[in-house]
């Protein structure tokens, strides 16, 4: 039985589900052949919260998977407007996961793949709810490949807030980076003409030494926080699950008004 892919969901405002389907000796010495020696390679973890609202259906739905394929180990994260719900992570699966690809694809296709997957479910959401419904819109998502390369997405008002040397910085700010750790000047930008406000931008950097941590935001986070006050509220925690609780927290003392969920990945 080969390897197949964990995949942790959160439903919408319910208990996180753990699915694990995996050889158990999988992670015998030897097993995976790695471009760099094991004690190089960043490890990674993570936290999730999600306040809760009156009306579950109307929370955000988060997802967290992983997904070994061949030599490479990826990692997919998620924060999830309810209207998006699970359309980018079922496209992500059956065009990029399950057709197994090649390292040289899979790092090749990822940003194409993404980009797509976050089309695909607005285009649903405007099929089935009508124009005006993607207004507003927003989606957050990143894929970790091999510890070395991050993928980044965010639509709406979702961010993905990258700690670099205790900076913040996300896509498309280029002027906040150092050349080294500069974003791919290959951006996706996909706009709605009906609104600004569900603007796409996907891209891709290298995981440096000096990456520390990333925030997936929801809107709730970001319209009450910038985003070197969230880095720096949470930096000084190891913990990324207490980090994300404290997060969400701090977005619900200031009062704010939309969805407040965030994903905190840590790499050690």
């Amino acid at each position: 039985m080969g390897l197949k892919d964990l995949h942790v969901k959160l439903k919408q405002g319910l208990q996180l589900r753990r699915i694990l389907k995996m050889n158990t000796g999988s992670k015998k010495k030897g097993a995976r052949v790695a471009k760099k020696p094991s004690w190089m390679m960043p490890a990674v973890s993570h936290g999730y919260h999600v306040v809760e609202g009156y009306d579950e259906s109307k929370s955000d739905f988060v997802v967290v998977q992983r997904e070994p394929i061949e030599e490479l180990e990826l990692w997919f994260f998620g924060v999830f407007d309810p209207r998006i719900g699970d359309g980018v992570t079922k496209y992500m699966q059956s065009h990029l996961f399950d057709k197994k690809p090649k390292e040289s694809q899979i790092k090749g296709k990822s940003k194409e793949t993404m980009r797509k997957a976050y089309l695909g479910a607005r285009a649903k959401v405007k099929g089935t709810q009508g124009s005006e419904e993607t207004n507003g819109v927003g989606s957050v998502s990143a894929m970790v490949i091999d510890g070395e390369k991050l993928v980044l997405a965010n639509m709406g008002d979702y961010r993905a807030i990258v700690c670099r040397d205790g900076l913040a910085h996300e896509i498309g700010s280029r002027h906040k980076q150092s050349p080294k750790g500069s974003w791919s000047h290959k951006l996706f930008k996909a706009s709605n003409k009906q609104s600004k406000s569900s603007d796409l931008l996907v891209g891709a950097e290298k995981i440096e030494n000096n990456t520390e941590f990333v925030i997936l935001a929801s809107s709730g986070i970001c319209e009450v926080m910038k985003n070197q006050e969230a880095v720096n509220l949470i930096r000084h925690i190891e913990n990324p699950q207490a980090a994300a609780q404290g997060l969400a927290r701090e977005a619900s003392n200031r009062m704010s008004r939309s969805n407040i969920s965030c994903l905190v990945i840590r790499f050690d």
